[in-house]
């Protein structure tokens, strides 16, 4: 960096002015002489104020009496960041910093699949309540449960902490860390619900025998089209079908219950479509119809529609095809690894790894086979066996889809190893897009470990592929290669220059059983024409099914709370505002200006977007107020 004190500038051109911290962030409790010398010697040699951190605990923390001692013998004095950053932007021009800073301890995109899931699942359950709690209030059907998120986002923080979601803390501190993430998320889920079944209670249901409503909730801005799946403790010898509120046959396939038992349980998995951020109504009857809708085509080892065709090699296990059909694009690679092992002896941080590239082995295919077809979806089970640890991909097309979804169960066991889950394109770039908050960012396709949100993509003559997932972090891609990191096993917060002794007695991170989804998303042109923020939306915030009962209401059976038109300015969130009325966050997601019609609540938003720009608007009594990330 050219100076300590820079602004680092957004992709959108907003800035933020920043300080790196002079030495270290760590002082001892007692003697911080030597702390403050070594901090001194690294800054530059002028009358500006900088700031030492000094304390115990990382970046700053509680000052000892001995602290505040030599601080005055010293001639310094206590200050705060708040000053510090005030005076700073009062003094001068400073220099421009764009991109990204720093890698530091590539490891940690990956090290305790644990903690990257739960802060997942926890953010995105609570954007869905938030929205649905707006929602409700607005109809008057339930009051916005403020104080109850507000504490459930403080535990997510809380625990976004740097060795926390790192995954670099002792193995204890995760039992915390799960029970608070696990708490934040029994709120969302609790406000979520009573939201949801306060809204459902209004809908006007007429009575029918044997008849059961199902109310289907969409938690995006857009038209969702997908596939739901309900448990039905009520299956008669006649059958059932599905009718959507208009009355119109919808295809129902038979699937796996979650019980293994005799009775009238079963589960139904049916196509819906639902309006942007509403609900439709959908009725269970008794009696079974026959589906002519077959859209699907599925073998052992092979799945197609008229959007997607997917083979599988039997021998392998690979992806021997996928087919974009409307471009003809083949985005397969079949003769690369897929499942592969890497060797890792480095820390639990990964202290001084660029790339993990040192290949140990792929797991073997033992097993390929069809496990459901229907007019619903298909699905192939790949099975596979690498030393102690097995692999279990379930490869799901649904009829009418443009992507296929990988459902992913792994029972790992192999300490001081990492599984890197690869799908090889037939894609020529050097470049790659990786999702970064409300954003994107592009680097090149070099191979090294880079972290990442939901999704990557890599495009060229005109074909891509964009690989989504609902649980990790860690990504490579080489060239047309993505790389998922799904796993790796250090000792737990071990750090380097410590060597591990032969025989030492250690805990491993990371065996055992653990589960996750991925979304394969071929598509001609590049991501744009896929929609792949919205695609990734829909993986991490699914829709949800509530089987219902009949009643008279209000409502009708199908409704549309907010619209983003779909097109390339996103409408994110949706929630009560801190002082009153709903704030709605959008951000544009294509990288070029657009104009943006946003319908919330009743209530229009018309604003101009810049390039990735992120816009905050707060909605009270009709009116429309643009604010910031801070509803300042």
């Amino acid at each position: 960096l050219e100076a300590p004190i820079f602004w680092w500038e957004s992709p959108d051109g907003s800035r933020v002015l920043a300080y790196r911290i002079p030495h270290e962030y760590c002082a001892p409790k007692d003697d911080i002489g030597e702390h403050v010398e070594k901090a001194v010697a690294t800054l530059p040699d002028s009358d500006e104020d900088y700031a030492v951190f000094y304390g115990v605990g990382n970046h700053g923390g509680g000052p000892t009496i001995a602290n505040l001692e030599q601080i005055a013998r010293l001639g310094l004095r206590p200050s705060s960041l708040r000053a510090f950053f005030d005076a700073a932007a009062r003094n001068g021009s400073r220099p421009v910093v764009r991109g990204e800073l720093q890698h530091h301890g590539p490891g940690c995109y990956t090290t305790h699949s644990g903690i990257k899931r739960w802060n997942r699942r926890a953010e995105n359950l609570l954007q869905r309540a938030e929205k649905w709690c707006a929602i409700a209030d607005s109809l008057g059907a339930r009051p916005y449960p403020l104080e109850e998120l507000t504490r459930a986002w403080k535990l997510v923080l809380f625990n976004q902490f740097h060795d926390t979601l790192a995954g670099t803390s002792i193995e204890p501190a995760y039992e915390d860390a799960r029970d608070q993430l696990g708490e934040a998320s029994s709120i969302a889920m609790s406000t979520f619900n009573a939201a949801a079944q306060s809204i459902a209670r209004q809908i006007a249901i007429e009575q029918e025998d044997e008849m059961r409503p199902v109310v289907v909730f969409n938690p995006h801005a857009w038209e969702l089209r997908t596939d739901v799946e309900v448990e039905y403790t009520w299956t008669r010898e006649q059958g059932h079908h599905v009718v959507d509120d208009e009355g119109e046959q919808v295809p129902l396939q038979l699937t796996r219950p979650l019980t293994t038992m005799s009775g009238m349980r079963s589960r139904f998995v049916f196509p819906v479509v639902v309006p942007p951020l509403g609900y439709r109504t959908y009725r269970i009857r008794l009696g079974e119809l026959v589906s002519n809708q077959h859209k699907l085509s599925a073998t052992d080892a092979s799945l197609e529609n008229e959007h997607v065709r997917l083979a599988l090699d039997p021998a392998t296990g690979r992806i021997a095809a996928l087919v974009h059909k409307a471009s003809g694009a083949d985005l397969a690679a079949p003769g690369a690894r897929h499942a592969v092992v890497i060797d890792d002896p480095s820390d639990t941080w990964g202290h001084g790894v660029v790339a993990y590239d040192r290949e140990d082995g792929e797991f073997e295919c033992v097993a390929v086979r069809l496990l459901e077809s229907g007019p619903v979806r298909g699905i192939v089970r790949v099975e596979s066996r690498y030393g102690s640890s097995t692999l279990r991909e379930d490869y799901v097309l649904a009829a009418d889809a443009a992507h296929v979804d990988v459902r992913v169960a792994l029972d790992w066991h192999e300490p001081l190893k990492l599984l890197k889950l690869r799908y090889p394109t037939s894609v020529e770039t050097d470049r790659a897009t990786f999702e970064s908050p409300y954003g994107h960012i592009e680097r090149e396709a070099n191979g090294h470990e880079e972290p990442g949100q939901s999704w990557v993509d890599v495009s060229g003559g005109g074909r891509g592929l964009t690989v989504i997932n609902d649980a990790k972090h860690g990504y490579d891609v080489r060239g047309g290669d993505i790389g998922i990191s799904a796993v790796r096993s250090p000792v737990w917060a071990w750090h380097d220059p410590r060597e591990l002794e032969v025989g030492g007695d250690f805990e491993y991170m990371d065996l055992g059983r653990q589960r996750f989804l991925v979304r394969l998303v071929p598509h001609g042109g590049d991501r744009r024409e896929a929609d792949v923020v919205r695609r990734a939306a829909e993986l991490n915030q699914p829709p949800f099914a509530l089987i219902e009962t009949f009643h008279e209401g209000p409502l009708p059976q199908r409704r549309s709370f907010g619209s983003d038109d779909g097109d390339d300015v996103v409408l994110a969130l949706v929630k009560g505002g801190e002082d009153g009325g709903y704030a709605v966050r959008a951000f544009e997601t294509s990288g070029r200006a657009a104009r943006a019609r946003l319908e919330v609540l009743g209530t229009v938003v018309e604003a101009d977007f810049g390039p990735h720009e992120i816009k905050t608007f707060v909605l009270r009594d009709g009116d429309v107020r643009e604010t910031d990330l801070l509803e300042w």
